[in-house]
């Protein structure tokens, strides 16, 4: 069994999960060898290891305070909610934006998201690890955001009442989710302008890739997220594209927070023969390969990048480049270069994602805070940084760029 292992920056959009992970865990930390120990519970006597009984007693003084709020606290208390609020503390004291608690409703909606489709406003959420500011990174086709009139590059201030920043992300995503119909109020903060918006609820569904053929018989596709049914759409629509006569290809990663990691190597071997597509280095530093097959698609391939893209998409882009298959041209890639586990623990449908590892390119190098350097530098003036162009708008220089180098190279 695989873990689900998730490296995006973004928490709005979020395969495999580890069945009964939270019970191997507990054995592994609990049942331990050692010199048994009689505990003593309501007149019964419980026999456990040392270990388990010196884990108990480390945990004594926060079951003394649960105790003491329960019997004194001036207003009656929700024991359920103080020890979730216990838990999320527990991975908040990691200080990793990537690593936090999912309640059992949380849980859920994290795999309806991988599905989709989900109740919200529409919006796509980057953060980042330095200045912890939350922006958006998409805004989604006919949903209530875009007909509010938020825009990429916005930042979040401000979901109801909650100060959002990446700690806080989580609860804001929780908050934007909800009723079909019901208003959420969001703060943004636009260059110098704070602008506020009364946004009304609406399913939204999600499209993951976009694609159209080019003049020249150049194909372009653009990949939003590794998520859900990505790969086979991805690889419909590339087969379509060459079934149409297509040449080159563009890969459009530009604003790609990344995903699932598998979704990233299932792309990698639609393009790549037997080869590394990249490695996870654990704490004791054990190394884990993942590896192309032979057998893949012939066509030459430029790939586009920028500032936002991250994480899986770097995964894919650097082995790509590594590997001398791939063209990259745009901007410096954001540098998320560790990876995430997704598992359930305990029995209440609750979960948790944590860091579990760094990765590198075939070729060993750092990803995580340096990103990917283009090939070719291509950035967009100022003023189309969060413009929104129509699709394929040769307007949009670095879409420009990529057109032109692989009609040159015909």
């Amino acid at each position: 069994m695989r873990k689900a292992i998730r490296i995006s920056l973004s928490l709005c959009v979020l395969l495999v999960v580890l069945s009964g992970c939270s019970y191997l865990l507990n054995t592994n930390l609990l049942a331990l060898p050692g010199a048994a120990q009689d505990l003593h519970i309501k007149g019964e006597t419980v026999t456990i290891s040392k270990q388990e009984y010196e884990a108990l007693l480390r945990f004594a003084k926060s079951s003394e305070i649960l105790d003491i709020i329960d019997e004194y606290y001036y207003i009656d208390t929700d024991i359920d909610e103080m020890l979730t609020g216990a838990e999320r503390g527990l991975l908040y004291a990691l200080e990793d934006p990537y690593t936090f608690y999912y309640s059992p409703d949380e849980f859920q909606r994290m795999w309806e998201d991988d599905a989709g489709e989900y109740a919200g406003i529409g919006i796509q959420i980057l953060t980042s690890t330095e200045t912890l500011l939350c922006s958006v990174s998409r805004v989604f086709k006919d949903t209530p955001a875009e007909r509010a009139g938020v825009l990429k590059g916005d930042t979040l201030v401000m979901v109801d009442d909650l100060a959002v920043d990446a700690y806080t992300l989580q609860e804001a995503v929780d908050i934007m989710r909800g009723k079909v119909g019901e208003p959420v109020a969001l703060t943004v903060q636009r260059g110098d302008e704070r602008l506020e918006f009364i946004i009304n609820r609406a399913i939204v569904r999600i499209n993951r890739v976009e694609y159209k053929m080019l003049n020249n018989n150049i194909g372009y596709v653009v990949l939003y997220e590794f998520a859900g049914d990505c790969f086979e759409a991805f690889s419909k629509a590339v087969n379509e594209m060459i079934d149409r006569g297509a040449v080159g290809l563009i890969l459009d990663l530009r604003d790609n927070p990344g995903g699932w990691i598998n979704d990233a190597e299932a792309i990698a071997d639609f393009f790549m023969d037997r080869g590394i597509v990249h490695y996870l280095q654990y704490r004791d530093g054990q190394r884990e390969y993942a590896y192309t097959k032979n057998g893949s698609v012939d066509i030459e391939l430029v790939v586009l990048m920028n500032e936002h893209s991250a994480s899986s998409s770097e995964i894919l882009a650097g082995a790509l480049q590594d590997r001398e298959r791939a063209t990259i041209i745009g901007t410096q890639s954001f540098g998320k270069g560790v990876v995430q586990h997704v598992i359930p623990v305990g029995n209440d449908g609750s979960g948790i994602q944590f860091t579990a590892a760094q990765y590198f390119t075939p070729n060993g190098n750092v990803v995580h805070g340096v990103g990917i350097t283009p090939d070719v530098v291509v950035e967009l003036p100022q003023e189309d940084t969060n413009r929104l162009f129509e699709f394929g708008d040769m307007s949009d220089l670095q879409l420009k760029a990529a057109y032109e180098f692989l009609v040159a190279g015909e």
